[in-house]
């Protein structure tokens, strides 16, 4: 999945500048930034909910933005940010919307079922799924909507802000869930605010600063003590824990 030369803006409001950047199957990748940066405007052109202004956004060589709707939906399963449901239907019944693209008839048939099962164990949301969806909790909710994309067994998988409404235990099973379904082969975007996060999880990371590319590759070349005071203004301490993985700790603001 490639944006080249991505130039997008919200009516007169420019968003994204020439933003060049790849993403792999069987990559976690993450992007990062402060408020205002483009990141959900850059996921949103991957997924081609948006058009771009210049620049194309392309899985295969083929711009996203011209696929139908149904190819799309088969091939990239979306997580939108602070999404909403506003149905009386069952955790199950939402889950199960995920299939809506394989579908070629009335009713669901047993691989849709197995489909929506195994979304339903992985997201841990069997406990709760013959109940109301506009009764559950916003973590609840959040995992029934991760459900949903798992079971339309997407080969890009997509998501903003996937930690938010979750508390840190669930946090941590989303983001183990969005790693293992790298290590199956998946490709995985997803953008976060949380720093330690993405140093501990992330394959690749780009960094977006002010509608631009700052810097992009492994989380040691891109969360370096340099890039995080150019582009979030913070003294931060970057150690690698024992694991390997980068530890960051964010000491106060930047002199200004």
């Amino acid at each position: 999945m490639e944006a080249r030369n991505l130039t997008f803006s919200h009516g007169d409001r420019p968003a994204l500048f020439d933003v060049s950047t790849l993403f792999a199957r069987g990559q976690f990748s993450v992007i990062l930034g402060p408020n205002g940066a483009g990141k959900s405007t850059l996921l949103g052109c991957l997924a081609g909910l948006l058009i771009p202004d210049t620049g194309t956004a392309s899985l295969d060589e083929t711009e996203i933005a011209n696929m139908s709707a149904k190819t799309r939906a088969r091939l990239i399963g979306v997580l939108p940010q602070n999404g909403e449901t506003h149905w009386a239907i069952t955790a199950r019944a939402l889950a199960a919307l995920g299939r809506f693209p394989h579908q070629r008839g009335w009713g669901i048939n047993a691989a849709d079922r197995n489909a929506i099962d195994a979304a339903m164990v992985a997201t841990q949301t069997v406990a709760f799924a013959d109940r109301v969806v506009t009764e559950l909790s916003g973590g609840e909710k959040a995992r029934v909507l991760v459900a949903r994309v798992l079971a339309g067994e997407p080969d890009w998988i997509l998501a903003d802000e996937p930690l938010a409404n979750l508390d840190p235990g669930y946090q941590l099973d989303m983001l183990m869930l969005l790693r293992v379904q790298a290590l199956a082969g998946k490709g995985v975007v997803a953008v976060l605010h949380d720093l330690n996060s993405a140093a501990r999880f992330a394959d690749h990371i780009v960094l977006l600063h002010r509608g631009r590319v700052f810097a992009q590759g492994k989380p040691s070349e891109v969360l370096t003590k340099d890039n995080l005071a150019a582009v979030y203004g913070i003294d931060a301490e970057v150690t690698t824990a024992e694991e390997g993985a980068l530890q960051l700790s964010i000491k106060g603001r930047t002199a200004r």
